[in-house]
């Protein structure tokens, strides 16, 4: 391809570092690389910046913040690293126990940074088994970061190319010295001294979820151009894979339809430091409509709702899967992939407040029932009956009846189990949710400074891997860790491949 190409196009795409994706971990490369003297190319092959970042729920996990030291909390980044191993389970002796300690080590200054930048956090916000609280939840939601990030990154000096889709790396004598890259449809060459791969998580590979969980083959990615890019490159010139089997389905409602004229304004830090005053001193009856309206990421229903009595419907109006029994792995057989969950009255009453939540949101922590009833009637249906709700909710009434009778009848005894029958109206239909992969931790090995290694623990000169690109083994499991990883291997990748560049020059 290199051949067909002129020289002045071939010119033209010359810089010290390239960054590969556009969400967090990438800005935070590009930025950090840029800060330290590199002229920095990022490309993103979207027509717009965020990646997974701007989809997520937006809390980063750190002890050590300036939130956690105005709220008296005495914690330490061992306290973290000790905590981390109680949510990993089974998969413990999979982690990559250096690379937690890099997190643990360095996420405050991440938080710190960000704040500086004009992020601004709630918090901190408790999560067991954390000992103590230590989540951070941005105001007013995940679009903030990227708002601040772009802002930071034109400032420093990033140059930008989006709808810039990289296919491959180059490799020149042993090293990467750069990309191959269409940009708007025009294939090109960029030459480098270091790259860094940051283009997110295999969550929408197929050919990925065949390699290592074809039970998850069908199951979209919650951000569908989450392709694996960084690491199928990464493979090709040599790295490999670490953690690719863990991957994490979940049920998520979709998000609203229109964006509220709250949402189109910038996150401001008037705004956002207002809303943060707000939350630590007036009523909460008061703000949470007010900051829940800012809401659009993905937000999951708590499985919860199941074991207490809640069931999920198809559009047919039919119940489809045992909702104890991993519930989520049924839905994408199901007309358009999605479903609905089913509760009555006596359900409504238990979701309604501490310690029964429907969803973890940003800004407030906790979304309850009568929460999405003031702020998201896009996917709140209420009814005196059956008949009236199957209306509301589009699906057939006749179908809709025979399940909830047949349900209340015979189908809560399972394997033992007995749950409450679905009998007391008001009726509440919460949907459509989809199941989609929205975890994985399958990334690229790395050393402690990123960059990408091969089986026999010899790195690949100028390669560098961040974020879930460059997890390198690294469990994540529990809020705020995902987010913490990103931006901390971000900084430190992209500081590391400006000083690779420097001390190696660009490719040939």
């Amino acid at each position: 391809m290199a051949a067909a190409l002129n020289a002045q196009s071939i010119a033209a795409l010359q810089a010290d570092v390239i960054v590969v994706g556009g969400g967090g971990s990438a800005l935070a490369s590009a930025i950090f690389a840029a800060q330290s003297g590199a002229r920095v190319l990022l490309l993103e092959k979207n027509p717009h910046l965020g990646g997974t970042t701007r989809l997520s729920i937006g809390s980063i996990t750190a002890t050590r913040t300036e939130l956690q030291k105005r709220a008296g909390i005495e914690d330490s980044p061992d306290e973290h690293f000790e905590d981390m191993a109680k949510f990993a389970g089974d998969l413990l002796p999979k982690d990559n126990l250096e690379l937690r300690r890099v997190l643990v080590d360095n996420v405050s200054e991440s938080v710190a940074w960000l704040t500086s930048l004009g992020v601004t956090f709630f918090g901190p916000m408790p999560e067991p088994p954390h000992r103590k609280p230590r989540m951070h939840n941005i105001l007013p939601n995940s679009r903030a970061y990227i708002y601040y990030l772009r802002k930071e990154a034109e400032r420093v000096g990033v140059e930008i190319k989006l709808n810039a889709r990289v296919s491959d790396l180059l490799i020149e004598q042993g090293r990467v010295t750069g990309v191959k890259v269409s940009i708007d449809g025009k294939d090109q060459i960029a030459r480098a001294g270091a790259v860094v791969l940051a283009s997110g998580d295999t969550s929408n590979s197929r050919e990925m979820k065949l390699e290592a969980r074809p039970d998850l083959a069908e199951t979209d990615g919650i951000n569908p151009t989450n392709t694996a890019d960084g690491q199928l490159m990464g493979r090709r010139a040599g790295g490999y894979v670490r953690n690719l089997e863990v991957m994490f389905a979940q049920l998520r409602f979709v998000a609203p339809p229109t964006t509220n004229l709250l949402l189109r304004l910038p996150p401001w830090k008037v705004l956002t430091r207002t809303m943060q005053l707000g939350m630590r001193y007036a009523p909460t009856w008061l703000l949470r409509p007010f900051i829940l309206s800012f809401v659009t990421t993905f937000l999951a229903p708590e499985p919860a709702m199941f074991r207490e009595g809640a069931i999920l419907v198809n559009k047919r109006g039919e119940r489809f899967t045992d909702e104890i029994e991993q519930p989520s792995q049924n839905v994408p057989a199901q007309p358009d992939k999605v479903a609905y969950i089913l509760l009555d009255k006596k359900l409504a009453e238990i979701f309604s407040q501490w310690p029964n939540f429907v969803s973890t949101a940003p800004g407030v922590a906790y979304a309850y029932l009568k929460d999405y009833k003031n702020t998201r009637s896009d996917i709140y249906h209420e009814a005196d009956s059956i008949p009236e709700l199957a209306r509301k909710m589009n699906v057939p009434a006749d179908a809709l009846e025979a399940t909830i009778r047949r349900y209340n009848n015979e189908g809560r005894l399972e394997e033992g189990r007995s749950r409450p029958p679905l009998d007391r109206g008001p009726f509440i239909a919460l949907g459509p949710v989809c199941n989609w992969v929205v975890l994985t931790d399958g990334g690229l090995a790395v050393t402690t400074s990123h960059e990408v290694m091969k089986q026999d623990g010899e790195v690949i000169p100028g390669l560098y891997a961040a974020g879930s690109s460059g997890q390198g083994g690294l469990l994540l499991e529990g809020h705020g860790h995902h987010l913490g990883w990103a931006f901390t291997s971000g900084r430190r990748a992209g500081r590391n491949a400006a000083e690779f560049a420097r001390q190696h020059g660009k490719g040939a």
